[in-house]
């Protein structure tokens, strides 16, 4: 079953920012996932959630979304990004 990485992203510095989004794409790939959207429009349907920048990325499954998130590639981005944005990121089951 797949699993999914969704965040919102609140860029506070995006000059470093671009930094982490080079890095990224080639984390994501060594660990067996994709891009299903990456910012680009969003607007609230219910609720309240006011998103910013909304990327969702598609693993196999739970464990390797899980491992992409502790592997040394995505480390170093995330390294890459501490100063230049917020983040809010979860990991959920496909159907």
């Amino acid at each position: 079953m797949p699993a999914y990485i969704i965040a919102d992203v609140n860029v506070t510095n995006p000059a470093a920012y671009e930094n982490y989004k080079k890095l990224t794409p080639n984390a994501v790939a060594k660990n067996g996932g994709r891009f299903i959207a990456r910012g680009g429009q969003a607007e609230e349907l219910e609720g309240g959630w006011q998103p910013n920048r909304v990327v969702i990325l598609e693993f196999p499954d739970y464990a390797t979304a899980k491992a992409f998130y502790d592997s040394p590639e995505y480390r170093e981005a995330r390294e890459a990004r501490k100063d230049a944005a917020d983040f809010r990121m979860i990991v959920v089951d496909g159907a």
